[in-house]
């Protein structure tokens, strides 16, 4: 469960909310992504071509299997403050997609509290900077700027 509140949330602006665990980007996640989306372009599903043509050596994850990543690792670090109804996708401002993630490498999530705008019935969009870092790489995966509207719950202390 998350340590954060609502009304607690302008004093994080500008620090760390946490580092998630790592995740595995295994070559069965790389195809699940495909099948889901339709995206299969051989760099990441050929994994004999890839070995072959590929500058990276092997398969890759899509990037947007990457940025798919950030949400749920989000979850894990406890994004969410404990007396909100529900934190809701709202968008994002920015992402860069940084680095390739070979098949078979680790990420992990660090997250930011970057900004908070309030919104009525004490509604807040919450801004995160989001690197998703790779295991023994020099640069991440990707950094993203996402947008979380946080819903209270009822009772909840509004900022």
């Amino acid at each position: 469960m998350s340590n954060l509140t609502l009304a607690g949330l302008n004093e994080r602006v500008g620090q760390e909310l946490g580092l998630s665990g790592w995740a595995t980007i295994d070559q069965a996640r790389i195809d699940t992504f495909a099948a889901c989306t339709g995206d299969h372009q051989w760099i990441h599903v050929d994994v004999a071509r890839a070995k072959r043509e590929s500058p990276f050596r092997g398969p890759v994850a899509h990037g947007y299997l990457t940025l798919a990543m950030v949400a749920p690792l989000a979850m894990e670090i406890g994004i969410i403050p404990r007396d909100a109804a529900a934190g809701l996708n709202y968008g994002i401002d920015k992402v860069r997609f940084l680095a390739p993630v070979p098949a078979g490498a680790r990420v992990r999530l660090r997250v930011v509290l970057a900004g908070l705008e309030p919104k009525d019935g004490g509604q807040v969009i919450m801004r995160t900077q989001n690197t998703l870092e790779v295991e023994g790489a020099e640069k991440p995966a990707l950094v993203a700027e996402t947008l979380s509207l946080l819903i209270p719950a009822a009772g909840a202390r509004r900022q």
